[in-house]
């Protein structure tokens, strides 16, 4: 990739004994929406604050515009906006008073036009006066993120913006990022959600600091091989104990009162009587039984066993 917006080579942090990043390479292009994706402890918002220059890398090399993030921090603070997971909004002041403040901190003196678009595109005009400890969770996201980019950075780093935000304000704050993307910023996010991973047009799953897959979502749905199913058990965990034996079974999850399993053939119709002979002969009874196509949930999990167990995953 050329002059990419953000890259990662072979990247390491540690705290103390434990690697938070390790030995990450990537590269996020300009303009692009791009998602972090894994569970608390992947390394996503150790990587976010290494991208701020807010932390110093053990190893490895980044850059962010193509300056040095560390060295070059007070240069950088004009191009980039970060929303950090405890975002801080003064609930004394107003929605006005909220973007004013950010504004002038970041020396931006000319900004009331920029406020009053933003305030208009956030839905948050009618209630400008507004104290921010009298607004919803979804409001304050809202909120954040208009302060974030009052100064009308090129790059906007989100570390899980919509963590404990209802799904509506979820499905709002998609619709603005949408639109913030439309105008060329680039804009790089973590999330837990892996639902939210698909409106990405690329994602990195990381786990333990590591990076386990790196392409667009829709490639990492079908870089699995094999066929999966989907089932309904009256024991879920019971079966998965007993599926876990069988030969072609390649991977057996459970998902609430679902069970998911990777055949490695890729024939459907034989996929589908292998799949009701490992039933038949281990004594297990599905109510329903269908060939479902992957999920990035399903791939993540299917690339974690992979890593623990490689000869009994699918192969990618």
């Amino acid at each position: 990739m050329s002059n990419p917006a953000i890259s990662f080579d072979r990247v390491t942090r540690r705290y103390g004994t434990t690697v938070a990043v390790d030995d990450l390479s990537l590269e996020i292009g300009r303009g692009e929406m791009f998602g972090l994706i894994g569970p608390d402890g992947a390394g996503k918002t150790t990587t976010i604050r290494l991208i701020c220059g807010l932390l110093h890398a053990d190893a490895g090399t980044i850059r962010l515009l193509g300056r040095d993030p560390v060295r070059e921090h007070r240069v950088m603070t004009a191009s980039v906006g970060y929303l950090s997971q405890r975002f801080s909004l003064y609930g004394d002041l107003s929605i006005d008073e909220n973007i004013a403040f950010f504004a002038e901190i970041h020396g931006v003196s000319d900004y009331h036009a920029r406020r009053d678009r933003l305030l208009e595109m956030t839905q948050l005009t009618p209630f400008r006066g507004r104290l921010a400890d009298r607004l919803s969770g979804g409001m304050k996201q809202k909120l954040a993120l208009a302060c974030t980019l009052v100064h009308e950075p090129d790059v906007i780093l989100l570390d899980e913006p919509t963590t404990g935000v209802d799904p509506v304000s979820r499905r709002e704050f998609w619709k603005l990022l949408s639109q913030f993307l439309a105008d060329g910023i680039t804009i790089l996010m973590s999330t837990p959600y892996l639902d939210e991973a698909e409106r990405c047009a690329r994602v990195a799953l990381l786990h333990e600091g590591r990076l386990i897959a790196l392409d667009e979502p829709g490639r990492l749905r079908s870089s699995i091989a094999g066929t999966l199913f989907d089932m309904s058990l009256t024991e879920p965990h019971d079966a998965v104990r007993a599926l876990r034996t069988r030969a072609g079974l390649t991977s057996v999850q459970v998902f609430g009162d679902r069970v998911h399993v990777w055949l490695d053939e890729t024939d459907g119709p034989r996929a589908s009587q292998l799949m009701a002979d490992a039933l038949s002969s281990s004594g297990l009874a599905a109510s329903s039984l269908r060939i479902i196509v992957p999920s990035l949930e399903d791939v993540f999990i299917a690339k974690l066993a992979r890593a623990a167990d490689p000869v009994r995953v699918p192969p990618s």
